[in-house]
């Protein structure tokens, strides 16, 4: 039933009008057109019209071929006429006479005769006809001759548009290949001439005409016919429209900057190169190339053109006489318009240029882009020239005068639109693009371009009017607070998320906006920059000593030291973490990472179900592409430097940014730890993905190379493994992103810990630790069941040796511990474990007579293993030296291990680099690995040691992980206030030498350092002997010829701190890492600081709570509570005891007990076994004893407090322990 709109159930009616079968609304079957029928007819009908209609299309079109061609030949009568015509008022014999016998042009005798040979040349001219160019050239010399007596005059207004038509007919003829060489001084002269008469006319066709110029300059049959008259007239004719151009002439220095000024090789073609700069408008040359930069002239020229118009602007900028110093106009210009190309020139110039002419293997290693990408260097490197004045801005006078060209007549950092000022920015931005970009060009030079700009400073107007001098920070501090992009971020995170909607918005409309946006970025990077450097040499003494808030930085004489007035105020401190955090926080929180594919994955959907309120809006990728074009940094490095700052704030232990840090205000805390553990199960489940991935074939070959000497078909296999390689880095990207996007409370937890309260960090570690247990042990956590479990689960399988599995596995997490050698047997057993040693183990200690010592390891016998491997791993006093002790009996990697490892082999015969050399020192480093496994093993099983390790080292456990920050930026940085903890009297050194008011020459330091090695070794009695060695090393290249003065001390202490605490232990501190970090995942770590992570090893150290104690304690035998509910009388006394002790007292007691003098960081519910009392007795004269491994108190059943007491403390205090009495 087929209805229509009308409800008729009738079929409609078929109609087909086409004359085709089948092109109704229902087809049916073909059938074959017969002659004399209609639809016959009616086809060929059709086909005789177009036939006809095809006719007539080709008669019209060879009439209109007849037309054009028949007009074209008139018109080459016509000009031919005019030829001759023009040749016969010349003569017949003057352009053309024969070279052998060439005739001498003369002057024009009147105007007429003038203008009727020009307007005949101008319709005649060709510039394909060689006769026409030679026409053209005989009437330039006569004209030229005619300028010279001066007949009459060319100035008139007459001549305005012939002459202009004259010099564009030229200019078309110098960009012929066809040009004869001998034509190019008269035109070149010709065109100097009219440009001096009628530059505003001839600038309007001025792309053409130095694109000429740039032809002749690069062609070297044209320079040298120039060099054989005068080079001077090519710069002239360059320089005539610059000059002469009154209306147009921005016109005419964009011209010229854009299609002469990037000529390549320019230097090495004008002898007179020199000259090109001399009466140049430098503040039009900026705007010219500000102006061509916001069109897509420059930005669509070759890399190659825009490096040697950086290279010219560079020359420019600089002064031409040696000793000369740079005058405002031309520092103005250099700070305007080399930010700009350099901006776009970031990478290209990172990998080519060459900082060391000795270092033949620099070009060859891989770099890192400004968006920490790895890539491979270049192997052409820059050109000579263009290098030359890169490397020209790496100069301590380039860039300290910049600042003191700066005219700030209001106040620091203000913004101005005057003459000479950036158009639609501050000189503040502009000087901090130029040095942003300086440091991701010169990453070597990175310490000195911060020292150098440290250590500069400006004149600013002072309240009362006067001009006073301001160190640079200060100066970018105030600038950075007076922009748009601070006080908007200072409002909160929400705001953020508005100020990136409309960045993208200003990023597609209006340019000034886009640049004033972007130069908010450079200044408060480059400020964020300078602060991270003075945080390293800056020492507690002076971050706490700066209060004032009156002009901080502002002073009319050095009083103070430097870096004192650098330094801001606390509440100037306040104001920046306020600024930071909010940052750091929206960057975390609303902007994803920076990746060049898109993800493949979907954001779970528990966002808002657990954990509080819903994720904010997140900014989509064109947020972050617009971040990274503004602020010239990827959004990974931005986060990195934040919180790079932020937490070396946070470890100068800053109660205030404490209590500003707590992140109460941006989360509902309920459920918070819940989400946080949702969080890791989605990065473990992408984690394992990528692992998987990575465990795939990888293709290390230079693909370059590799072709040019392959097969057809090794080729082949060649691109099929790039082919996947890429692939596989295009799903490692999307996972990242999709890390960063799904995971932001992890996010922050591990970049930002400081934003969560400590308890709640321990509780989410503690519950990433019984995630990743139950993951590895089939959710049998408990060590019994799991083996259980494993007995169960591979009973039936057996190896290639026929041998159990389950009974291989059981075997492997086994081991037999001799008491006298602790260590090496732990050592040996474990560890080809690997991360294996997460699992259960079991412990069967042999005495000293061989003898294996009873017992059942329930986890007791476990951690006095793991206390015992820590306390003779750790002995400031033992055969090992893994590690060394401060002041504070703090320890830290012994620096000398490796070089002393290396001075024994060296006496003992063994040849440098052999097998057995190699072996010798992997063999230490994997101590350290293990030991670090050890560490991880008490924190993955909660067991506490007595242990305290230095803030630094410990600082090196803390930035080992974070997902999304930039490692380079975000991980250690050696400081002048660790070396504290290192060596106190090197700390002290440093100080006074940066505090030194003289001449620090005197001291005859330089850029290198002396390490101590220590190879002797532990006898039998304790007793280590002196055997000390000392080697030199240099701190930098060159460093033994860089003498250490007032301007570069800062750098040499960063210098020595970094030697001291990051080069020199770089080996076994790695190595202790890695150890540590297979068994607790180092973004676990990065949750804490160095205080909060002590108290994880060792356990808090507040005051012990007996009442916590008494709660979570278990009692055993006589003292177990009966029905009653009561404790046993002795144990009461025991408590009344505990409670009268002092806390020292009460910390030894805990130590007897439990081999910690401290307490769990969640109190003693958390300790591992629990805390037991058990009955040794009736004998009053016994002395309380312990099983440590157990946690356990045997107490004999005293019958008065002060007999308990008594027998308790000098129990403690005598050192007794296991089964003494």
């Amino acid at each position: 039933m087929f209805q229509s709109f009308t409800g008729n159930p009738t079929r409609a009616r078929q109609v087909n009008l086409s004359g085709r079968p089948g092109t109704g609304a229902v087809k049916g079957p073909r059938r074959p057109v017969g002659v004399g029928s209609p639809q016959y007819t009616l086809v060929n009908a059709q086909q005789d019209r177009l036939s006809r209609q095809q006719e007539r299309d080709r008669l019209i079109a060879v009439q209109t071929v007849q037309r054009i061609w028949r007009g074209r030949q008139s018109r080459q009568a016509t000009r031919e006429r005019q030829r001759q015509h023009w040749d016969s008022l010349e003569g017949n014999e003057g352009a053309l006479s024969d070279e052998s016998s060439p005739r001498t042009p003369t002057e024009f005798t009147s105007e007429a005769q003038c203008m009727i040979n020009l307007a005949l040349l101008l319709q005649t001219l060709d510039v394909a006809v060689d006769d026409d160019v030679r026409r053209l050239d005989w009437f330039i010399q006569r004209l030229l001759r005619t300028a010279q007596i001066d007949r009459f005059t060319l100035r008139a207004e007459k001549w305005k548009l012939p002459f202009a038509r004259l010099a564009r007919r030229s200019t078309s003829v110098l960009k012929t290949i066809r040009l004869p060489a001998a034509t190019v001084p008269n035109q070149l002269s010709m065109l100097i001439l009219l440009g001096s008469y009628f530059g505003d006319q001839i600038t309007q066709f001025a792309t053409d005409y130095y694109r000429a110029l740039a032809r002749i300059t690069s062609d070297d049959v044209a320079q040298d016919s120039l060099r054989s008259n005068s080079e001077t007239l090519l710069i002239s004719a360059v320089q005539v429209l610059l000059y002469q151009t009154k209306i147009h002439r921005l016109h005419a220095y964009a011209s010229f900057v854009t299609y002469y000024l990037s000529s390549p090789e320019l230097p090495s073609r004008l002898e007179s190169f020199d000259n090109l700069r001399e009466g140049l408008d430098h503040g039009l040359l900026a705007a010219a190339v500000e102006h061509s930069l916001s069109k897509p002239t420059i930005s669509s020229l070759s890399t190659k053109r825009r490096l040697w118009l950086l290279a010219y602007l560079i020359d420019f900028s600089t002064p031409s006489a040696p000793g000369a110093t740079s005058t405002a106009s031309t520092g103005t210009t250099g700070l305007r318009t080399i930010p700009l190309l350099l901006r776009s020139l970031v990478d290209e110039i990172r990998k080519r240029i060459d900082l060391s002419t000795s270092d033949e293997d620099m070009m060859a290693q891989p770099f890192s882009d400004s968006n920490g990408n790895s890539r491979r260097r270049s192997a052409e490197p820059l050109p000579s020239f263009v290098q030359r004045r890169l490397l020209s801005l790496v100069n301590k006078d380039s860039l300290t005068n910049l600042l003191s060209i700066i005219d700030s007549t209001t106040d620091s950092g203000s913004r101005s639109d005057s003459p000479g000022k950036l158009s639609g920015g501050s000189t503040a931005g502009g000087l901090a693009d130029y040095a942003n970009s300086l440091l991701q060009i010169f990453p070597r030079r990175s310490d000195d371009i911060r020292m150098w700009l440290y250590l500069s400073s400006t004149n600013v107007k002072a309240a009362d009017g006067s001009r006073v001098r301001q160190p640079s920070l200060q100066y970018f501090w105030n600038a950075s607070k007076r922009s748009k992009l601070f006080r908007d971020v200072r409002q909160g995170p929400e705001s953020i998320t508005r100020l990136l909607k409309a960045t993208r918005q200003a990023e597609a409309g209006n340019s000034s906006l886009k640049e004033e946006q972007h130069q908010d970025w450079a200044m408060l990077l480059l400020f964020l920059e300078l602060y991270s450097f003075v945080l390293k040499v800056i020492d507690e003494e002076e971050f706490f000593a700066h209060t004032s808030q009156n002009s901080p930085g502002l002073t009319h004489v050095a009083s103070p030291s430097w870096t004192r007035q650098s330094s801001l105020s606390l509440d100037e401190v306040e104001t920046l973490t306020i600024f930071l955090k909010n940052l750091a926080f929206a960057l975390y929180w609303n902007v994803p990472s920076s990746a060049d594919a898109s993800s493949n994955y979907k954001a779970n959907p528990y966002y808002g179900s657990v954990g509080g309120p819903k994720r904010p809006e997140m900014i989509d990728d064109g947020g972050t592409t617009s971040i990274e074009r503004l602020s010239g940094l990827s959004v990974d490095r931005i986060k990195g430097i934040v919180t790079g700052i932020l937490r070396m704030i946070y470890e100068r232990e800053y109660v205030s940014l404490r209590a500003n840090a707590m992140a109460s205000d941006k989360f509902d805390m309920t459920g918070f730890t819940a989400a946080v553990v949702a969080e890791e199960q989605s990065r473990h489940s992408v984690q394992q993905a990528e692992d998987e991935d990575e465990a795939g074939p990888e293709d290390d070959m230079d693909l370059d190379e590799s072709v040019t000497t392959a097969t057809a078909g090794t080729q082949h296999t060649h691109r099929v493994r790039a082919v996947e390689a890429m692939q596989r880095q295009q799903r490692t990207i999307s996972r990242q992103k999709y890390l960063e996007a799904v995971t932001p409370r992890l996010e922050i937890m591990q970049n930002m810990p400081f934003f969560i309260r400590f308890a709640t960090r321990v509780q989410i570690f503690r519950e990433f630790v019984m995630l990743d247990q139950r993951r590895r042990r089939g959710q049998h956590v408990d060590p019994e069941a799991w083996r259980l479990s494993m007995l169960h689960d591979l009973a039936l399988q057996h190896g290639p040796d026929g041998a159990s599995r389950a009974q291989a596995i059981h075997s492997k997490h086994h081991a037999e511990i001799k008491r006298d050698s602790v260590f090496d047997d732990a050592y040996k057993q474990f560890y080809p474990l690997g991360d294996g040693i997460k699992e259960p183990i079991q412990i069967t200690f042999i005495d000293k007579f061989d003898t294996v010592e009873a017992g059942i390891d329930g986890g007791g016998v476990t951690k006095e293993f793991l206390t015992s491997v820590t306390n003779e791993a750790f002995s400031a006093v033992n055969s090992l030296s893994l590690f060394a002790e401060n002041d504070q009996h703090l320890l830290y990697p012994n620096p000398s291990a490796v070089d002393a490892r290396k001075s024994l082999l060296r006496q003992a015969g063994v040849i440098e680099g052999s097998a057995e050399w190699n072996e010798q020192i992997r063999d230490l480093l994997r101590r350290y690995e293990f030991l670090g496994r050890v560490i991880g093993k008490c924190l993955y099983e909660g067991i506490l040691v007595d242990v305290a390790f230095a803030g630094f080292f410990l600082l090196k456990w803390a930035l080992t992980g974070g997902l999304g920050s930039a490692p380079k930026e975000s991980n250690y940085r050696a400081n002048l206030n660790d070396l504290k903890d290192l060596d106190e009297g090197l700390y002290q050194g440093l100080l006074q030498l940066k505090n030194y008011a003289g001449d620090v020459e005197d001291f005859s330091l330089n850029f290198t350092i002396t390490d101590t090695i220590d190879d002797s070794v532990v006898g039998p009695s304790g007793h280590r002997p002196s055997n000390l060695a000392t080697t030199t090393r240099e701190l930098r290249p060159g460093g033994a010829n860089i003498p250490v003065t007032n301007e570069n001390r800062l750098v040499y202490i960063s210098y020595v701190a970094r030697h001291r605490l990051q080069v020199q232990p770089h080996l076994q501190t790695s190595a202790f890492l890695r150890g540590l970090g297979q068994v607790i995942e180092p973004s676990w770590l990065s949750m804490f600081n160095q205080t909060e992570l002590q108290t994880l090893v060792g356990g808090a150290s507040s005051e012990i709570n007996v009442d916590d104690l008494r709660r979570h304690t278990i009692y055993t035998g006589l003292y177990s509570i009966g029905d009653d509910g009561q404790e046993h009388t002795t144990v009461q006394l025991f408590w009344g005891v505990m409670k009268s002790l002092t806390d020292e007292d009460r910390r030894k007691v805990l130590k007897f007990v439990t081999s910690t003098p401290r307490a769990p960081l969640l109190g003693f519910g958390q300790l591992n076994p629990m805390f037991s009392i058990r009955d040794a007795g009736n004998d009053q004269a016994r002395l309380p004893s312990t099983s440590t491994c157990l946690n356990l108190l045997k107490l004999p059943r005293y019958e008065k407090e002060e007999e308990l007491r008594e027998k308790l403390l000098y129990a403690v205090n005598s050192g007794a322990g296991f089964d003494l009495s």
